[in-house]
């Protein structure tokens, strides 16, 4: 499994339903795009659970590498980059995937927090994959994963929640759409 997420923050005075209208639209495009495990269309708004900015901020679970890399040099991701300028894209390998018993996600949190140096990397990534566990067995919780970029050292939770009130802390964002064609298919559990 592979986590991607890129970022475009906003300007604070930006018509958000901009973005709304073109998730509509361009959301059936990746219905069924194979190696997709979801995509989560995110947004933030300005002083809505706490962010401080307007920001179109999507994540990925994918299956295949080939599937995230078509996405990213096959066409599709270069119309946002026109629209929008090119964002850094963000990618962390899987550490765990879980499945909650919530149904349909309205809110997302991410969490990113850096690996200190001198830990003990197996305990710290057993721990990752405990706490996906953990969230994904809350109530409302539609689905939890977590992953790690080894080059900046930075472990990410990702979770889904059927309420405004997640029980896991980090950037609340609000879930306009969920494709998902791979959902099935992205391995459950500890990912090594």
């Amino acid at each position: 499994m592979h986590a991607m997420q890129y970022e475009l923050t906003l300007p604070a005075d930006y018509d958000m339903d901009i973005i709304r209208a073109r998730v509509a639209r361009v959301s059936p495009l990746l219905e069924d795009w194979d190696g997709l495990g979801l995509k989560t269309y995110l947004v933030r708004e300005r002083g809505v659970h706490g962010s401080p900015v307007n920001q179109y901020a999507p994540f990925y679970l994918w299956n295949t590498a080939e599937g995230m890399n078509r996405f990213l040099w096959g066409g599709a991701f270069q119309r946002l980059a026109d629209d929008f300028g090119r964002p850094a894209v963000r990618q962390w390998t899987g550490l765990g995937f879980a499945e909650g018993s919530g149904a349909r996600p309205a809110f997302a949190v991410r969490r990113r927090r850096s690996v200190p140096e001198g830990v003990e990397l197996t305990s710290l990534m057993e721990d990752a994959v405990a706490e996906t566990e953990r969230l994904a067995a809350q109530d409302g919780a539609v689905l939890a994963g977590s992953a790690v970029d080894a080059h900046r050292w930075e472990l990410v939770h990702f979770s889904l929640w059927e309420h405004d009130t997640p029980q896991a802390d980090g950037d609340v964002f609000e879930v306009l759409h969920l494709s998902a064609p791979g959902r099935d298919r992205l391995p459950r559990g500890r990912q090594w």
